[in-house]
C-alpha cells in the first residue's frame, strides 16, 4: 500500500511539473513491471485532475474557471453601451440643440466565490468615468452561510428604489427616469445584511454606509443607513424590466424603502456659493432633488436627510408594468429649514413578437422643492426594443418629451431622441 502511494504521488508530481518527454516516468514503471495497469491508469488520471482548471463561457456571464476542487471559481465579463442622442430644445433661451454620440457605459466585472461557493465577491469598474472616484462601482464580499441571512461588506448599490437596483443593462428604456436618478443615493461603502424568507416571499435588506458615496470616506461620525423589504406573493420577482422570458404565471413584487443621512454645507469663497462636502451622493449632486435645492439652507450648517419609497412591479404572458413613488426631506440643524421633495413614475411594456420586440411608455414627474410653485419637470417617453439574444445583444430607441416649468417664466417643452446599441459579453 505505501508502495502504491509514493507512485501515485511520483506520478502527479511529474504530472504536475509538466516535463516533456517521449515516455513518461508512469510509462516507464509499467513498462518494467513496477505497476500494474489499474496503478498506472490511476496515475495518469491523477494527474489530469491536478492539471485540470475548466474553462466555460456563458452569454451574459463571461468566461468562468473553476479550481478542480471547485472551491475557488473567476468569472470574467463586460458590458458596453454605445449611444446616439439627439435633443431638441425650445429655443426661449436660444441654447442650440445637440447632437452626440457616446459610449455611455463601458464596464468590466470580475465575480466568483473563495474557498467555498458561500463566500462570494464582485469587482466592476465603468471606464466611461474616467480617472474620476467613480471608477469603481462594486467591490464587496458576500457571505451566505444561510439564504435567509447574509453579509456583505465593501462598496456596492445602497438598497433604494427598484429601478436603481434593476441593472443599467435590464432595462425597458434607453435609461433609467428622471425620477430614479434625482431620488438614488447611489453606491456608497459599508455592510449590509440581507436574504430571502420563505421561498423569496419577502426579501430583505438592512444596511449601514459611510454616508460620503462612491469611493469616498469621511472621517466624521456621521453615517448613513439604508434598509429595503418586497413582498412577493407568486414568488421571486428578479430585477430586470420587462417580461422577456413570458412567465406563465403571474409575478408580483411591492417594495418599500427607506435612506437617511446627514451632510455637511459650506460655503466655497470662490463661486460665493453653497455647496455640500465632497460626495457622490446621487441624490446631492446638480441633479439630485438635494442639490437643486441646496439654496434653501444656511451656509455651513448640517443637513439632515430622509427618503421613503415606494414601488410595485408586475409581469405576465410578455406584459408589463411598473411604477415608484419617492419622497424626500431635507432639515437643516441650525436653520431650521426644511426641503420637501417627490417623485414617482410610471411604465408599462408589451412584447408585440414575444422574447424579441418590445414596447413600452413611461410617465415621470418630479417636484424638487414642495414649497414652491412652478418647478416641476415631467417626462413622456415612448420605446421599442430589439432583443437579439435577451439582454446580452439588443437595440434600443425611445422618445422623450419634457415639460419643465421655471418659476414665473415660461415653461419649455423639449424633445430627446436616442438610440442604444447594448452587448453583454
Amino acid at each position: 500500500m505505501k508502495k502504491k502511494i509514493a507512485l501515485l504521488s511520483l506520478g502527479v508530481i511529474v504530472a504536475q511539473s509538466g516535463v516533456a518527454c517521449a515516455t513518461t516516468l508512469e510509462d516507464v514503471l509499467k513498462q518494467k513491471g513496477v505497476i500494474t495497469e489499474e496503478e498506472y491508469k490511476e496515475i495518469v488520471k491523477a494527474g489530469k485532475t491536478t492539471q485540470d482548471t475548466s474553462l466555460s463561457h456563458a452569454l451574459g456571464k463571461g468566461y468562468t474557471m473553476t479550481s478542480p476542487d471547485g472551491k475557488f471559481q473567476i468569472s470574467v465579463g463586460g458590458r458596453l453601451q454605445a449611444r446616439y442622442s439627439f435633443t431638441d430644445l425650445q429655443d426661449n433661451s436660444k441654447t442650440s440643440d445637440s447632437s452626440k454620440w457616446e459610449v455611455k457605459r463601458m464596464k468590466f466585472w470580475l465575480t466568483g466565490h473563495a474557498y467555498t461557493k458561500d463566500l462570494t465577491y464582485l469587482l466592476q469598474t465603468d471606464f466611461t468615468q474616467g480617472g474620476s472616484s467613480k471608477l469603481l462601482e462594486h467591490a464587496y464580499l458576500n457571505y451566505r452561510p444561510l439564504k435567509e441571512l447574509q453579509l456583505l461588506a465593501g462598496q456596492t448599490k445602497v438598497p433604494f428604489g427598484r429601478q436603481w437596483l434593476n441593472s443599467s443593462g435590464g432595462q425597458q428604456f434607453v435609461d433609467r427616469s428622471t425620477a430614479s436618478d434625482m431620488f438614488r443615493p447611489g453606491y456608497d461603502i459599508g455592510v449590509k445584511l440581507h436574504g430571502d424568507l420563505f421561498n423569496s416571499l419577502v426579501t430583505y435588506e438592512i444596511g449601514g454606509y459611510g454616508g460620503a458615496g462612491q469611493s469616498i470616506t469621511r472621517s466624521s461620525d456621521e453615517n448613513a443607513m439604508a434598509a429595503r423589504l418586497t413582498l412577493n406573493p407568486f414568488g421571486a420577482m428578479p430585477y430586470s424590466e420587462g417580461d422577456l422570458d413570458q412567465s406563465k404565471t403571474p409575478k408580483l413584487s411591492f417594495g418599500a424603502d427607506y435612506y437617511m443621512n446627514s451632510l455637511a454645507a459650506t460655503y466655497n469663497a470662490t463661486t460665493k456659493a453653497d455647496s455640500l462636502e465632497t460626495n457622490n451622493i446621487t441624490l446631492a449632486g446638480s441633479t439630485g432633488w438635494l442639490g437643486k435645492g441646496l439654496g434653501t439652507f444656511k451656509t455651513s450648517e448640517n443637513i439632515d436627510v430622509k427618503t421613503f419609497g415606494l414601488d410595485t412591479a408586475f409581469k405576465w404572458q410578455g406584459a408589463s408594468l411598473q411604477a415608484e413613488y419617492l419622497e424626500g426631506q431635507a432639515d437643516g440643524r441650525s436653520s431650521g429649514k426644511v426641503l420637501r421633495a417627490q417623485g414617482w413614475y410610471v411604465q408599462a411594456g408589451y412584447f408585440i413578437l414575444p422574447k424579441t420586440v418590445e414596447l413600452a411608455m413611461r410617465y415621470s414627474s418630479v417636484d424638487p422643492n414642495r414649497e414652491l410653485g412652478g418647478d416641476l419637470q415631467s417626462d413622456t417617453q415612448g420605446a421599442v426594443s430589439w432583443y437579439i439574444n435577451k439582454h446580452n445583444l439588443k437595440l434600443q430607441a425611445d422618445v422623450t418629451g419634457t415639460h419643465t416649468q421655471h418659476g414665473t417664466n415660461p415653461s419649455t417643452d423639449d424633445m430627446m431622441y436616442r438610440l442604444q446599441a447594448q452587448v453583454i459579453f
